[in-house]
């Protein structure tokens, strides 16, 4: 007998302790699944729990909702929905700014490019009279430009050597027959001078005579 009131006493007290912890465990949940501060499916979740069955005329079960709790789910969702509506559209504009970011990064991207482009071009080309040609092709102009002028140059100072050579020996020629004409003009006076002595002896002998 004293042997079965002690297995009842202790039947008992597991019995107590089995319904404190689920007294305790349906508490936890209930402070997890609220309906003011929890994510929209733990409000789900919980209006749904505190729902109450009841069977209908037709003999169909239907579970009852207060309507304070459905009109309080239905505003939370709302701000929720405005909420995700607002940072939906804030991402929308910082993707679009990050997108206008980008086109004006591609345009000058092409600017810049286009600049180099061009200052390049114009290293490696020069300008002659107003024609665009490439530094190479310039470099030979100017090279064969200077290649005429100096064998013109040289040709000029041969030409001119030559003419002063030629002028050199004109003038040696000319003295040359100067002198000629000199000394025949001397013989000439010379010989005219002897034949009116003769003359003038003639005369002269004459005279006496």
């Amino acid at each position: 007998m004293k042997a079965f009131k002690i297995f009842t006493i202790t039947l008992l007290m597991l019995s107590g302790f089995t319904t404190l912890h689920a007294q305790t465990e349906t508490t936890e949940e209930d402070d997890e699944l609220s309906l003011n501060n929890s994510t929209i499916n733990n409000q789900f979740e919980y209006v749904l729990k505190k729902s109450g069955d009841f069977r209908g005329t037709n003999g169909s079960m239907y579970e009852a909702v207060k309507r304070s709790m459905l009109t309080t789910l239905q505003a939370h969702a709302n701000d929720s929905l405005n909420t995700f509506r607002k940072d939906l559209a804030d991402t929308q504009a910082i993707v679009d700014a990050q997108a206008k970011e980008i086109t004006d990064l591609k345009i000058n991207l092409s600017n810049t490019q286009s600049s180099l482009d061009k200052t390049t071009n114009e290293k490696n080309n020069m300008s002659l009279f107003g024609l665009q040609m490439s530094k190479s092709s310039y470099n030979v102009l100017m090279w064969s430009i200077i290649t005429g002028l100096l064998a013109f140059l040289i040709f000029f100072i041969y030409k001119f050597k030559s003419s002063h050579l030629i002028t050199k020996e004109a003038k040696t020629a000319l003295e040359e027959i100067e002198e000629e004409f000199e000394e025949h003009r001397r013989s000439a006076l010379e010989r005219e001078q002897k034949v009116r002595r003769q003359l003038q002896d003639e005369l002269n002998k004459q005279k006496l005579n």
